[in-house]
């Protein structure tokens, strides 16, 4: 997912505006987002199919229905802000904005000046194979032969876990395009690829792939929140349960497929 800051002068600066809000974020948002009657979220608008701005100019994608989601069962109008996202983070510090829902990893570094709501979905590596393949598990691959994109982390958690899971060979390629073809004429069984990208690939083309369970591979998850202002207990509460509510009834559902096309929770 999206990288926010670089160098240890940002981050110097980044901890710099966290500590002059402190005072501010001591009493807490939630009343003052009800009295407002809206909440402003925030996210770059340059984050296709997460969030974008389509040709009617509007601000559209899984972020922002994902945050006016949210904003409708806290009973306010939701209001999205577009920003640079090198900045993001420091603006909401600023109280330029409310929450960042705009597709960010939850990290160490970030949990220092920020809290988290959720995550609300995930994202890492993952393992696709044709529909009609006969392959369940990682087992199953042996024997097989292996995509992967040249230079990439899953390459080389593929050379290095091949004994541990089964006797495949490795072919590597240079990117999602030739990967997706050649699993699809057979010249692979299965490709190790991030899951999101296959996902809207596959939502986009149709292509007959599935992701097989891989449970505990490996780098093979991240977790993507959404961020706030530190000491808002009542609005961490207050969007916690409306994300949870989402969730429960189909809505998160209905907005994951329509935007990536699969449930990523």
């Amino acid at each position: 997912m999206k990288t926010l800051l670089s160098g240890i002068a940002a981050l110097g600066l980044l901890a710099g505006v966290a500590l002059a809000a402190a005072p501010q974020a001591q009493a807490d948002d939630l009343q003052k987002i009800k009295d407002a009657g809206e909440l402003r979220i925030a996210m770059s608008g340059a984050y296709p199919p997460f969030n974008f701005v389509n040709d009617k100019n509007e601000v559209v994608g899984f972020d922002p229905s994902i945050g006016e989601g949210i904003a409708e069962r806290m009973g306010v109008k939701p209001v999205i802000v577009t920003t640079a996202w090198d900045g993001i983070i420091a603006g909401l510090l600023a109280n330029k904005y409310d929450t960042i829902v705009g597709s960010m990893t939850i990290t160490p570094k970030r949990q220092e000046v920020v809290d988290f709501v959720g995550p609300y979905y995930s994202a890492g590596r993952a393992v696709f194979v044709k529909g009609d393949s006969p392959i369940k598990s990682l087992k199953d691959l042996d024997g097989k032969t292996i995509g992967v994109t040249l230079g990439e982390t899953h390459e080389k958690w593929a050379r290095e876990h091949a004994g541990e899971h089964g006797d495949w060979s490795i072919h590597t390629y240079k990117g999602l395009p030739e990967l997706m073809l050649e699993l699809n004429s057979g010249r692979v069984d299965a490709i190790v690829v991030d899951n999101i990208p296959v996902l809207v690939a596959v939502k986009k083309s149709g292509a007959d792939v599935r992701q097989i369970p891989t449970p505990g591979i490996e780098g093979g998850s991240v977790k993507v929140g959404i961020a706030i202002r530190k000491g808002n207990p009542e609005l961490h509460a207050a969007m916690q349960k409306a994300l949870d509510a989402m969730m429960a009834d189909g809505t998160y559902e209905k907005i994951a497929m329509k935007w990536i096309g699969a449930d990523i929770r």
